[in-house]
């Protein structure tokens, strides 16, 4: 049987310094996107999360709007497995070796530091250069890394897509990284082109046909709910 799954990415988190939660904005995201759903009648049989913050208070803020527009909603249920990478692990680890090589990156990396100790810096709205370079590094696996491999993160990811609880419409409300894998996943797309997938607005919302030969795109990255275009932000 056919199951359409909504993938749907966190609203706006906070600043580098408190990743995991949501900002005002988010929460307004949020909103919209649950008040967006429920005037126009969609339901969904299963609701699931992953164990962050931001994801969990993501799919509160949306319930609760649809709630409040009549919409009867099942229970939410966590699955971990669907929790974003840890970005901050990744330049604990892979950084610092990057840093030893790369003059480059290490300047820059230095600079996002002294940056983001500025709670009104952009540095906390964009990614820069330097995140760039160490993600790439460790999605290409340039390093021995205790942490979370790329490919640990997509076999979880890829498991947790797999097992989903049964219905035929389920909500997935997740972060930008197992969006991109999932997505990534359906179209067959390299690990480097998987992250170039993982850079959908915050509380967009992207749909795949779970079928049982593997999953189809239907959407990606939706956003009219947010009519407002400042409101339209990435990180």
């Amino acid at each position: 049987m056919a199951r359409l799954i909504t993938l749907i990415r966190h609203g706006q988190a906070g600043s580098r310094l408190a990743y995991d939660d949501l900002s005002e904005v988010g929460r307004t995201q949020a909103r919209a996107l649950g008040a967006w759903f429920a005037e126009r009648g969609h339901r969904f049989d299963a609701v699931v999360t992953g164990g962050l913050t931001r994801q969990q208070r993501t799919a509160e803020e949306m319930l609760c709007a649809m709630r409040e527009r009549g919409a009867a909603l099942p229970p939410v249920s966590v699955d971990t497995r669907w929790d974003e990478f840890d970005l901050d692990a990744v330049y604990a680890g892979v950084g610092s070796l990057l840093s030893a090589e790369d003059e480059q990156f290490r300047a820059e990396y230095e600079e996002l530091l002294r940056d983001a100790a500025d709670p009104h810096s952009t540095a906390h709205r964009a990614w820069r250069n330097c995140d760039v370079t160490v993600v790439r590094a460790w999605i290409a696996g340039r390093f021995a890394f205790a942490g979370e491999s790329f490919a640990d993160v997509c076999a979880r990811v890829g498991k947790a897509l797999a097992e989903l609880p049964e219905g035929k419409t389920i909500a997935v409300v997740i972060s930008a990284t197992p969006i991109g894998i999932s997505v990534g996943a359906a179209l067959q797309v390299s690990p480097q082109h998987i992250m170039r997938l993982a850079a959908g607005f915050n509380s967009s919302y992207s749909e795949l046909d779970l079928r049982h030969d593997g999953p189809r795109v239907i959407s990606y990255n939706n956003v009219p709910h947010l009519a407002d275009a400042r409101l339209r932000t990435l990180r």
